[in-house]
């Protein structure tokens, strides 16, 4: 029995660190998911009504912003909307870390530095999950020629 308990509590930790990992990386619909929830109720929607409502907003949030990326012509806005998105995170994963860091760790400058480790791995991770759809385009010069219009060899110097 007390085997099964250390593997269940184990288990149950794990999936606990991945949900909260899961709401850094997706701080910013997150948050626009829970100010929408929140008004809805609020207005009177109903706590169904509002958790509908509130997770629909965050689902277009994220979708918008990944078809944003994906199909944006401008490297300077695509690099915007990967920020918006990794930014929040960035902080979520600061403040997780840190509280995390409070259960095992005494040193304040060790928190500290976990601290920065974890916000940069999670703004990392938001930042990749967002330009993960969006395809690399090659960088070209404007007026450059891809393929001249004439070969460089003509044929009388290829006989001779």
């Amino acid at each position: 029995m007390l085997a099964l308990g250390l593997v269940l509590n184990t288990l149950g930790i794990g999936l606990f660190c991945w949900a909260i990992f899961a709401l850094a990386v997706y701080a910013l619909p997150f948050f626009v998911a829970l100010s929408i929830g929140m008004m809805a109720l609020q207005s009177g929607a109903g706590v169904v009504g509002a958790l509908l409502i509130g997770t629909a907003g965050g689902v277009l949030t994220l979708v918008l912003g990944q078809t944003a990326v994906a199909v944006g012509r401008s490297l300077t806005l695509r690099i915007a909307i990967a920020t918006a998105f990794a930014v929040p995170a960035a902080v979520a994963g600061y403040h997780l870390v840190f509280a995390l860091s409070q259960i095992g760790v005494s040193s304040m400058a060790w928190r500290e530095a976990f601290a920065c480790l974890g916000a940069v791995c999670v703004a990392g991770t938001a930042w990749t999950r967002l330009t993960v759809f969006a395809e690399a385009r090659p960088l070209s010069s404007v007026g450059a020629v891809e393929k001249p219009s004439q070969p460089i060899l003509t044929a009388a110097t290829r006989e001779g």
